[in-house]
């Protein structure tokens, strides 16, 4: 199954990094490669987030966050994407 079809996803700090340095203001594929291209296997945040389908590169090189990445960065979005539980004291 492909990665970006799995339902439950965890999301590590580095990659909620990347999702709101993007997110912050317009970034070039150029720009984001500068910062974020790696050749450590242990860190290939850039490479996993495309394959995730939480990035995405337009036809004129501007990177942006696809809905996955969004709803992944919302800050009442759990750290594997789930909605937020409504709150109920146990009494």
């Amino acid at each position: 199954m492909p990665r970006e079809e799995q339902t439950e996803f965890m999301l590590n700090a580095l990659t909620r990094e990347l999702l709101a340095w993007i997110a912050s203001r317009p970034r070039t594929y150029q720009e984001t490669m500068e910062a974020w291209k790696s050749n450590c296997p242990r860190t290939p945040v850039w490479d996993d987030a495309l394959i995730d389908g939480l990035v995405e590169v337009n036809d004129r090189g501007m990177v942006g966050l696809t809905a996955v990445g969004r709803k992944l960065l919302r800050p009442d979005t759990g750290a594997d994407g789930s909605e937020p539980r409504s709150s109920q004291s146990a009494g």
